[in-house]
């Protein structure tokens, strides 16, 4: 057995999915690459826009802390830990993470790479943090908050042994489990004997940051512990699991799909199918439980294909989402090389689903993403170029014509210059109305996404919460908030759509009335803020209806209900009114700049038929001037198209065709 970490990684092979990652990785940096080139020439060219900047920035910063995330969840001991082992940390030949019979992750564990720190670290949060009003994620931003343990990457064993803290339990008298919202004394007095002390997790979360080829490529894992660790933490399941690129559900071949596997999956997982598409699936481990002496490989197969179909059957998804597998003999067949245990234990067709399907899937959201946000921008900018090229050229070819004529011709295109301009400063005045309308409508919104809108509807209804005598009314609060967020969204949503309606009637105007580019806005996708305000709702329900809403006291109902799903909805207001002020003025900005554009194009237009009405030698150096721009404005439009061209090599394989063909070679294995 290899003793250091440089031993192990001398002996690495890559295994497909570890080839898929690498893949994917440097389709991520040439995409990078292709936007920053799109970037340079049009600063190089003058095109871009202090807004385009903006967002080339933010997508490029997103593209670089982007993250493959795959969540296992399941119910204790359905060998989570030791699939994470044997997908991701085989080639350790250990077990990396602590799953031996009897010792199981006791609290949620993140690992990735964390570009940000020069040491690998496990930092793990107290579970007394549960009694405070701050969220997980707010507590990510406060290290002082955490226990950091540097662990030392050259010792395996070192490393082993760091990494067993995710294990660690405590006793603690009834009063303070209870306190700390992990049981409930009515529960407890169910049962024969009544202890005076329970045991419980010693750490609440963890976060697992070290050197390994496929976490420093982007991928990250989340390890959840079972059902009572999920509904007491539901930023679990509100933000975390539905941010997975895939989430991988657990069951055992030796317990079959338990009522516990079954209440876990209906309200933790299964309403995600939308949002995370091809991302779902279940893994049936502990399939070596099956493997009998007795039988033929061929009633074996039997065996286990009756429970994949049972399986599927009750979790409602196609039995190609369900992965026989053996996570125990696949780390061992692994670590010894042994091909034939290895093809036994099933692994292979569920790694292959996740690089040959999951990255596919992600890849292809990132690009249509992205590179839809940026296309759509370039189609604004050569429809710009190219007004302009229509404008100079129509110009051009007026001037050509007027060689050799007398001075009553100049002096009409004159005056038919001036009534133009006269007409346009008419629309122009118009449009100053029509803006100031807009920038009334766009106060508004802001207005009521802002932090301090969403903060005072918090506030009032903590107080009623708070000063509630019984429990109906405690109920009735929480549902009268989501009832008001859920109007607030309608109201924004009617406010956005009447501007965008203005915006791009105006649009149409000065496109029919004065040659403008056909300049369009897309709309604000306000509906998946709706989506995700719906399936916190259905928490927030199921979290009102719970025995545990009646059983706990009430300070800690007010509490949980505050730092889970309240603060849930604070953070998509605050993101959505970032992403509302972005939209508006990506939206009316390209308008601004190309009336004021027009109206220095006519003004100079009326000082050049001056000049040449002054002096007939001004005429062929004003033709001169125009052939040169003309040129110069097509060689920008070819210029774009050559961007958009480059930005469509960059795109991926279509994720439906890939997963046909991964779905029948895992039919044809199976």
């Amino acid at each position: 057995m290899p003793s250091t970490m440089e031993d192990i990684r001398a002996e690495r092979t890559e295994s497909h999915f570890q080839e898929k990652v690498g893949a994917y990785n440097r389709w991520k940096s040439e995409l990078s690459e292709a936007i920053r080139s799109c970037q340079q020439w049009l600063q190089e060219h003058h095109l871009d826009t202090p807004e385009l900047d903006l967002r080339i920035f933010d997508i490029l910063e997103a593209l670089r802390s982007d993250r493959l995330t795959v969540a296992f969840v399941a119910e204790f001991s359905r060998g989570k830990s030791e699939l994470i082992n044997a997908i991701f940390f085989s080639d350790y030949k250990r077990r990396l993470l602590p799953s031996a019979a009897g010792r199981t992750t006791m609290c949620p564990t993140e690992l990735f790479f964390d570009d940000q720190s020069e040491q690998d670290y496990i930092r793990l949060l107290p579970i007394e943090t549960r009694l405070e009003n701050t969220s997980i994620a707010e507590y990510k931003r406060d290290l002082a908050a955490w226990k950091t343990l540097y662990l030392d990457s050259a010792s395996p064993d070192a490393m082993e042994e760091s990494l067993s803290e995710v294990i660690k339990t405590k006793m603690v008298p009834v009063e303070e489990a209870e306190r700390l919202g992990l049981i409930n004394k009515e529960e407890l007095s169910q049962q024969n004997e009544q202890p005076t002390e329970v045991e419980i997790p010693l750490w609440r979360h963890a976060l697992i940051s070290f050197h390994h080829p496929l976490l420093m490529q982007g991928l990250s894992i989340l390890d959840t512990p079972g059902l009572n660790a999920l509904g007491s933490e539901p930023e679990l399941t509100l933000s975390m699991i539905p941010s997975a690129q895939a989430v991988l559900f657990l069951l055992a071949a030796d317990t079959g799909v338990t009522r516990s596997d079954m209440e876990m999956w209906h309200q933790h997982i299964s309403r995600h199918n939308k949002s995370l598409k091809l991302g779902l699936m279940a893994a049936l481990n502990k399939i070596d439980v099956l493997w009998d002496e007795m039988k033929t490989n061929e009633q074996v197969d039997h065996s286990i294909e009756e429970q994949r179909q049972s399986a599927a059957k009750q979790l409602n998804i196609d039995p190609g989402r369900v992965f026989p597998i053996s996570a125990q003999k696949a780390l061992v067949a692994k670590s010894k090389g042994d091909a034939e245990l290895l093809g036994e234990s099933g692994i292979a067709v569920l790694e292959n689903h996740l690089a040959d399907v999951i990255l596919p899937t992600k890849q292809h959201i990132i690009w249509d993403s992205i590179v839809g946000d940026i296309t759509f921008a370039l189609e604004n900018i050569h429809n710009s170029v190219q007004s302009r090229f229509e404008q100079a050229h129509g110009e051009l070819e007026q001037l050509q014509t007027m060689v050799g004529k007398n001075v009553d011709v100049f002096q009409q295109m004159m005056n038919k210059t001036r009534q133009q301009q006269a007409v346009y400063l008419k629309d122009v005045e118009n449009f100053q109305t029509s803006h100031r309308r807009i920038v009334h409508q766009s106060k508004i919104i802001l207005n009521t996404l802002s932090p301090e809108s969403i903060d005072k509807l918090i506030a009032e209804t903590r107080k009623h919460m708070v000063n509630s005598w019984t429990t109906v009314g405690l109920k009735k609060e929480m549902t009268l908030f989501f009832d008001s967020v859920q109007d607030t969204l309608q109201i924004v949503s009617r406010q956005i759509e009447q501007t965008h309606d203005l915006v791009m009637s105006i649009f149409q105007k000065f496109h029919e009335e004065h040659g403008f580019p056909q300049l369009s806005a897309k709309p604000f996708p306000l509906s998946k803020y709706n989506e995700e305000l719906q399936k916190v709702s259905q928490d927030a329900e199921a979290f009102r209806t719970s025995k545990a809403t009646t059983l706990y006291e009430q300070s800690f109902v007010v509490k949980k209900f505050f730092i889970s799903l309240v603060s849930h909805v604070r953070n998509q207001f605050i993101t959505a009114h970032k992403e509302v002020e972005a939209w508006l003025k990506e939206m009316v900005n390209p308008l601004v700049r190309q009336i004021k554009e027009n109206r220095t194009r006519i003004e100079q237009q009326l000082k050049t038929l001056t000049k040449i009405n002054d002096s007939r030698t001004n005429l062929e150096s004003k033709i001169g001037e125009l052939e040169k721009q003309c040129a110069g404005l097509q060689a920008e439009m070819n210029g774009l198209d050559a961007l958009r061209e480059a930005l469509n090599k960059t795109k991926p394989a279509d994720p439906a065709t890939v997963d046909n063909e991964a779905e029948a070679e895992a039919e044809a294995s199976t």
